[in-house]
């Protein structure tokens, strides 16, 4: 299936700061460009598991390969800033209603247009990219021994095409047809609890929970490599950290030191996980605007490792996050 800009970068556009990206926009009705009808209407996509815990998927980008990470906290996709020649990124046309420029973490990155963007079956047209610097997790792979990413898939593609992501069985469905009624065929449900997704106007996702008793806001961030909670949140609750040799980043953020502390029950919903072990880590940039003294406050980042190990789901179409107990 062929699609035109989809309206989240279609129409109004403003910048945020998130996890990986930040560009803010309407998900709405299909934008009125010309689309071609796919003759499934749905996309089945395997997924490849990283050494740094990350789905990737086999893409397309103007007819070259690429590899590209499902990130569920990044409200618009992106390209690495050092692939643009290779991809033939275009610069935002003068005439056009989209920013040249938008502010990430502080920073400001280019926007840049892909011609033609292939998952699988289906092909956007004209699709609005942020160029951003991915040299951390460029550094991080090469220590591996292991593909390099390419870019990331964020909610401006997942939202329209009532995305299914399943992190255990690692596999991404798209809806090819956005207009045909009805959720994905086969989908089971059975021994999995359902977690209302909220979504912010920035478009991130929140699930509401608790960190021992105490109620918290998780944002669900596939692009996380594990659970991470807010340094200054644990600090408050007095739960006891140690050190690691570890650090993480975000794009346009330094890299930080992450410690781990045991968390004696960590709720998402109704499922309860005992005797969690969890990344502690100075999240300020990505959980801003107040969000910490929030009610309930947003404590951190609920990663891939949790959402592996807890058959994690996430349903783009009904905002709703399936885990298995």
């Amino acid at each position: 299936m062929t699609l035109s800009n989809h309206p989240p970068l279609a129409r109004k556009l403003l910048s945020i700061s998130c996890a990986v990206v930040a560009l803010l926009a309407q998900l709405t009705a299909l934008p009125q460009g010309a689309h071609a009808r796919a003759t499934t209407r749905f996309e089945a996509l395997p997924l490849v598991r990283s050494r740094q815990n990350h789905l990737l998927v086999r893409a397309f980008i103007n007819g070259k390969a690429a590899w590209l990470t499902i990130d569920t906290g990044a409200p618009v996709s992106a390209i690495a800033v050092g692939r643009r020649e290779h991809f033939q990124l275009r610069p935002i046309a003068a005439k056009s209603n989209l920013p040249a420029r938008v502010q990430i973490n502080g920073a400001f990155n280019n926007v840049a247009v892909a011609r033609e963007l292939r998952l699988g079956g289906l092909t956007l047209i004209d699709e609005p990219v942020v160029t951003v610097d991915l040299g951390n997790s460029t550094r991080a792979a090469r220590l591996v021994h292991e593909q390099e990413i390419d870019g990331i898939i964020g909610a401006d593609i997942l939202f329209p095409t009532k995305a299914v992501l399943d992190c255990q069985r690692q596999l991404l469905i798209l809806k090819t047809d956005p207009d045909v009624l009805g959720g994905v065929p086969g989908f089971d449900r059975r021994g999995l609890q359902a977690v209302p997704i909220q979504v912010s106007d920035g478009f991130n996702l929140y699930v509401n929970g608790s960190i021992n008793g105490k109620p918290a806001k998780l944002m669900v961030d596939t692009g996380s490599f594990a659970t991470l909670l807010h340094r200054s949140f644990v600090r408050r609750m007095r739960i006891a950290t140690r050190e690691t040799p570890y650090s993480s980043s975000a794009v346009n953020l330094k890299e930080r030191g992450v410690r781990v502390a045991r968390i004696r029950k960590l709720s998402v919903g109704s499922v309860d996980i005992i005797g969690k072990e969890v990344g502690v880590i100075d999240l300020e940039g990505l959980i801003h605007n107040g969000l910490l003294e929030g009610s309930p406050p947003v404590a951190g980042l609920l990663g891939a490792e949790t959402l592996r190990r807890h058959n994690g789901i996430i349903d783009f179409g009904t905002r709703t996050l399936y885990l298995k107990r």
